[in-house]
């Protein structure tokens, strides 16, 4: 007679099933912030969002925790606050994409399978179909950087995805400032995009890391510039009398 099998016992380790709550706290106030309904500089309080979310002062804080991770939110001794970009974060933000990117392209290239290759196309075809068309900021902010999404999980590098994370909201931010209402801005964004998984199919990696980083340094120039616009626009707009220099760390408009 065979041994009886014995009966493995179920893993504990099993997939989660559903958010924390404090994670559901965090998607919550991800989305005012991007909506605008929490606006940057606002001091946000334990004890008004857990009335207001009808949850206790810990998932809030826990929120907190998730949120200062992606840089939407900054605590200080004062409490936490919604961020507000500055121009030193601008310069930070495309710096750093200047060194992440043309090593998540090489990487995509080397490690990119037929399945990263196919989502990067979806990607492209996405944006470009949404761009014949009149389309919102948020919307443009969106896609592009859902584009990039596409190339660092291509490159199949768990710490320079994570490093991505990091900027990738306040990149989209930043990206909320570009008038989008210019069909040759549309055609340039997308042709832009279009060259670089063009050159991901080629396998050169040295053009691919150039174009890109050419790609970076044109989208902070734009960014910047429109910065510098909104900042002599509100010069302009303050009574002679009031006007003060403005510090290099002015907020962004988003």
């Amino acid at each position: 007679m065979s041994p009886q099998r014995v009966r493995k016992a179920p893993s504990a380790l099993t997939p989660a099933t559903r958010k924390s709550l404090g994670e559901d706290v965090a998607d919550r106030l991800r989305e005012a912030i991007l909506h605008g309904e929490l606006s940057p500089g606002q001091r946000l309080r334990e004890e008004e969002l857990s009335e207001r979310l009808h949850v206790s002062r810990a998932p809030v804080r826990a929120a907190f925790i998730l949120l200062e991770r992606e840089g939407m939110v900054r605590s200080s001794r004062r409490g936490v606050s919604v961020v507000e970009l500055t121009r030193n974060d601008l310069e930070e933000v495309y710096t750093l994409r200047s060194a992440l990117e043309p090593l998540a392209i090489t990487l995509a290239i080397q490690r990119g399978s037929v399945s990263d290759l196919a989502d990067i196309d979806a990607s492209l075809a996405e944006m470009s179909s949404a761009f014949n068309g009149q389309i919102t900021e948020r919307d443009a902010a969106r896609l592009d950087v859902q584009f990039h999404d596409t190339i660092y999980q291509a490159a199949h590098h768990q710490r320079l995805s994570s490093a991505w994370e990091q900027i990738r909201l306040p990149a989209y931010w930043f990206m909320l400032s570009r008038n989008v209402a210019s069909p040759d801005w549309r055609n340039a964004t997308v042709s832009g995009h279009a060259e670089i998984a063009r050159i991901i199919k080629t396998g050169q990696e040295g053009l691919a890391a150039q174009t890109i980083r050419e790609h970076i340094t044109f989208a902070h120039e734009r960014i910047l510039q429109s910065y510098l616009n909104s900042v002599s626009q509100a010069a302009a707009e303050v009574p002679p009398e009031t006007t003060a220099p403005t510090p290099m760390s002015s907020r962004i408009p988003l």
